[in-house]
C-alpha cells in the first residue's frame, strides 16, 4: 500500500467519521457544522442492526428506552421491543430528518490509518516516559493534518488517502471479525463433515436460506447469550412438526435471563436504573465518605439481587433445565450480559426442541460432531458458533505501532475517558466501545459532549489525570463483576452522564422535581438540547 499513499491524500473535510452505524449517524448530526466524511464500508447504514441481526432480532427494550432526544419513535408509548427492521426504519428516519445522509460515502473501506502529527517520524511517548504525564491533550482540532485514512472503494479496490485533523472511530465492538475457537491440531473445523458457521455468516442468510440450513438438521448452538439464544428459537421453529430436529445449545458459561421487565409485581428500573438505586453502587470519583460507606452498603446490594434471582428461579424453570447461574445477577447486570428471552424459549425446549449441553472449558470437533473435554460427544449436521466478536482486533488492524498496542491495556480493555477519548491516542476519540444498558442514549450523549470539546467549549484534564480516571473506573468494574472485561457502566450510568454534563456545563440533575429526581429511570428525553441551558436552582 506503500505506493499508493504516494498520492496526495484528499482534504475535503477536517473532521472523519468511521463507520455509519447508530454512533456513527448521531456524530455526523452533532458535528454537521463541519461537513464531516462518514465512510461506510457496506451499502447501507445501521451497523450490526443491519449486518448482524436475524430475522427474529428484536431490540430488548420497550422503543422510548432507545431513542434519540431529538427524534421520539412514532408510537412511542408501544410498550412492544421492536424490530431489527423497525430500528432500521428508525435510524433511517433519524439520518434523513437531519440531513446527514449526504456525508456518508457507502462502500467504502478503511483500510489503513496513519498518524502524521507531531513526533510521527519518531517514537511517541509512552506512559513511563515521564513526558506523558504532565502532558496537556491539547486542542482536537490543530489546523493541519494529524492523520491520513487509506479507504477502498469500488470493485477495482482503489486505495485514496484522505487526510484528517480528528478522526471519530464508530465501528463498535460487534461485526466484522468474528471471535472464533481455538482447537488442538487436527481437531478443527476440518475435521468435520457437516457445516460450521459464526453467527456473522448466518445473519447474512435471507429468511429462506437459515430455514433450509436448518430444517431437519441436527443444529448444536454454541453459546448462551442473545445471539445464541435468538438463534436457538429459529432452530426450533424450523424444525417444528415429527420430523424436526432438537437444536442443542452448548453453554460454557451461563447466563441470568429474564422474561420481562417485571419482577415480582415491581418495574425492573425501581432496582437499577433509579439516581436512588445507583445510590447503592460504587462509582468512579467519589469522595472518601462515599468510600467508606459503600462496604456498608452491600449487604443490600447482594438483597436486591437475591430478590431479582428468587423471582426468576420461580417464574423460569432453570433449575430443571441446569441453567440457573452460580454468579449473582448483579454480575450480569454490571456487564451488560442479561438477556431478555423469547417468549417462546422454554415451550420449545419443554417440547424437546431446544436442549441443553453443559461443556467443560475445552471442545473440538470430530467427524460427526463435537467432542468434550470429559470425553463425551454431540453428534450435528450442522455447528453455528455464537461466540461473539473482536472489535479491538477490528481497530488494532487499522492502526500502525505504537497506537497499535496501546488501544487496550495490560487487562484487554480500552483506557477511554468518559468512554470517548484515549489518552494515550492525540486527535481521535471513540464511540461504541464502552457498553451501558442503552447504548443509544449514552452514544448519543458521548456525541454531544465530543461536539462541545470539538468546539473548544471545554478542555480535557491532563493526560495523567485522564488515565487517573479510567483506572478507578476499571476498578469498581472489576469490584462489581467478574466479567469487567465487557466495559460495561450500567450499575453507575447516570453518574456518567452526569460527568458528561458538567463538563459541558449542563446541569446533571434533569428532572422538574426531587421525587422524579431520586425515583424516575433516566432516558434521552432528559438531555435533550432544549434542556441543555438549565440552571441549578
Amino acid at each position: 500500500m506503500s505506493s499508493d499513499h504516494e498520492q496526495t491524500p484528499v482534504r475535503a473535510s477536517r473532521i472523519g467519521i468511521i463507520g455509519a452505524g447508530i454512533s456513527g449517524i448521531a456524530a455526523a448530526k452533532e458535528l454537521s457544522s463541519y461537513a464531516p466524511i462518514v465512510f461506510e464500508a457496506t451499502g447501507s447504514i445501521g451497523g450490526v442492526w443491519k449486518h448482524c441481526s436475524f430475522a427474529s432480532t428484536k431490540l430488548q427494550t420497550p422503543r422510548c428506552d432507545f431513542e434519540f432526544s431529538d427524534y421520539p419513535w412514532p408510537e412511542r408509548d408501544n410498550e412492544s421491543f421492536p424490530s431489527h427492521v423497525e430500528i432500521l426504519d428508525y435510524l433511517h428516519g433519524y439520518a434523513a430528518h437531519f440531513d446527514v445522509l449526504k456525508y456518508v460515502q457507502y462502500n467504502s473501506r478503511v483500510v489503513e490509518i496513519r498518524y502524521v502529527g507531531e513526533h510521527a517520524t519518531s517514537s511517541m511517548p509512552r506512559r513511563d516516559d515521564g513526558l506523558l504525564n504532565s502532558s496537556e491533550y491539547g486542542s482536537l482540532l490543530k489546523g493541519q493534518p494529524v492523520w491520513e485514512v487509506a479507504v477502498e472503494t469500488g470493485p477495482s479496490k482503489t486505495i485514496q488517502w484522505y487526510a484528517f485533523e480528528f478522526i471519530l472511530m464508530c465501528i463498535g465492538k460487534y461485526g466484522d471479525v468474528p471471535r472464533m475457537p481455538v482447537f488442538p491440531r487436527n481437531r478443527g473445523r476440518e475435521e468435520f463433515q457437516g457445516e460450521v458457521l459464526h453467527t456473522m455468516d448466518y445473519a447474512r442468510l435471507d429468511e429462506d436460506g437459515a430455514k433450509n440450513l436448518l430444517r431437519g438438521k441436527k443444529v448444536a448452538v454454541v453459546g448462551y447469550k442473545k445471539s445464541a439464544i435468538d438463534l436457538a428459537v429459529e432452530c426450533a421453529e424450523a424444525n417444528q412438526g415429527p420430523e424436526g430436529q432438537a437444536c442443542t445449545m452448548v453453554i460454557r458459561t451461563l447466563h441470568w435471563t429474564v422474561p420481562s421487565y417485571w419482577i415480582w409485581g415491581l418495574p425492573f428500573y425501581l432496582f437499577y436504573s433509579t439516581r436512588s438505586s445507583q445510590f447503592l453502587h460504587e462509582k468512579p470519583d467519589q469522595n472518601l465518605l462515599w468510600t467508606l460507606l459503600c462496604p456498608l452498603l452491600s449487604p443490600m446490594r447482594r438483597a436486591i439481587s437475591k430478590f431479582i434471582e428468587s423471582y426468576l428461579v420461580w417464574k423460569l424453570p432453570l433449575v430443571k433445565y441446569g441453567l440457573k447461574p452460580d454468579h449473582p445477577f448483579e454480575e450480569d447486570y454490571a456487564s451488560c450480559q442479561m438477556a431478555i428471552l423469547p417468549e417462546n424459549f422454554f415451550s420449545e425446549a419443554d417440547k424437546g426442541k431446544i436442549q441443553f449441553k453443559r461443556a467443560p472449558s475445552r471442545w473440538w470437533f470430530w467427524s460427526r460432531g463435537i467432542e468434550f473435554e470429559d470425553g463425551s460427544k454431540l453428534e450435528a449436521d450442522v455447528v453455528i458458533l455464537a461466540t461473539g466478536y473482536d472489535g479491538k482486533q477490528k481497530l488494532q488492524s487499522l492502526l500502525a505501532e505504537p497506537f497499535r498496542s496501546l488501544v487496550v491495556d495490560s487487562s484487554g480493555v480500552m483506557p477511554l475517558y468518559r468512554g470517548t477519548i484515549h489518552p494515550m491516542i492525540p486527535n481521535m476519540a471513540f464511540v461504541g466501545y464502552v457498553e451501558s444498558v442503552s447504548n443509544l442514549h449514552t452514544a448519543e450523549l458521548r456525541c454531544k459532549w465530543l461536539a462541545q470539546l470539538v468546539n473548544d467549549k471545554f478542555k480535557l484534564p491532563p493526560v495523567e489525570a485522564m488515565i487517573r480516571q479510567v483506572t478507578q473506573e476499571m476498578e469498581v468494574m472489576k469490584r462489581t463483576t467478574r466479567f469487567y472485561k465487557r466495559h460495561c457502566i450500567s450499575t453507575f450510568s447516570i453518574n456518567h452522564s452526569d460527568e458528561l454534563c458538567r463538563e459541558m456545563g449542563w446541569t446533571p440533575w434533569r428532572k422538574s422535581n426531587w421525587l422524579s429526581e431520586a425515583f424516575s429511570p433516566y432516558s434521552s428525553q432528559d438531555y435533550a438540547d432544549q434542556k441543555a441551558d438549565k440552571k441549578d436552582d
